[in-house]
């Protein structure tokens, strides 16, 4: 199995629309990458590791697919339609990581 990591940075000047994201990009990942998704989840950052700090990250999204050739090629594929929406919902550069499950 591979994970599909997105990690949005916070930061001061950082604009980020939660509705948006998780209604339209979320529902433009299903009908673009279909039953390809094994499962996905959304954690949106509350704090960091002491209390009343920043969260590092104001959303973490995670897809798993069954392989790497399933994920190539249905992200691969879609990846410029996926990557243009970006900002309708904010404003900063997302870190991606690939990542084996085991």
């Amino acid at each position: 199995m591979i994970k599909l990591t997105v990690l949005y940075p916070n930061s001061a000047d950082l604009e980020f629309d939660k509705d948006y994201y998780t209604k339209q990009h979320g529902q433009l990942l299903t009908d673009l990458l279909g039953d390809a998704i094994v499962s996905s989840d959304v954690n949106f950052g509350l704090s960091g590791a002491t209390p009343g700090s920043v969260a590092p990250f104001v959303a973490i999204a995670n897809i798993t697919f069954a392989s790497l050739e399933s994920f190539q090629s249905s992200f691969g594929a879609n990846a410029q339609e996926i990557l243009a929406d970006l900002p309708n919902f904010t404003n900063v550069q997302p870190q991606v990581q690939i990542s084996e499950l085991v």
